[in-house]
């Protein structure tokens, strides 16, 4: 990973909302691709040893991504994202909850904003997660949430350069 990328990561308890900004070694379309195609999202979309699975996704207004992240174990914990705005390559929105293996949401769930920028061929992706209830955001900080983050991205970097060779 080239150190130099910028990484913030804060959380307003009082606003319910966390606050992500992530810049990237990568050209705005690779980046893109890799937040919005299923094949890439399941190659760095878990912190290990945990691992993502995509069992469906229809990047579209209206449209949603149900999938997992299974542990080495085997233990599946299921969550669906449901698309509420989408501006190619610049910005999406998406409505986020934990679900059971039968797509019943678990509510409260969160609202997540991504917004997309490229300069000087780095691409910086800032995200905001503004979550419904103090609780189910303190539940996700308990759960490893930030440090999860922090791996995620680590893999994303490391995707992004292999494609790029």
């Amino acid at each position: 990973m080239n150190n130099d990328l910028l990484f913030d990561f804060n959380v307003d308890k009082a606003a319910k909302t966390v606050l992500i900004t992530r810049e990237f070694n990568a050209g705005l379309p690779l980046v893109w691709d890799a937040f919005t195609k299923p094949e890439l999202l399941d190659q760095w979309g878990a912190p290990a040893p945990m691992r993502a699975r995509t069992k469906y996704m229809d990047f579209k207004v209206g449209g949603q991504r149900f999938y997992a992240m299974i542990s080495p174990d085997g233990q599946e914990r299921w969550a669906i994202q449901r698309y509420t705005s989408i501006t190619p390559k610049t910005n999406f929105k998406m409505y986020n909850s934990f679900a059971d293996k039968d797509e019943s949401p678990e509510l409260p769930g969160s609202e997540w904003d991504y917004i997309f920028s490229e300069k000087d061929g780095r691409t910086k992706v800032s995200i905001t997660i503004f979550n419904e209830s103090l609780a189910r955001m303190e539940r996700m900080i308990e759960m490893g949430f930030t440090e999860g983050v922090k791996m995620t991205m680590n893999n994303l970097d490391q995707l992004l350069e292999k494609i790029k060779k």
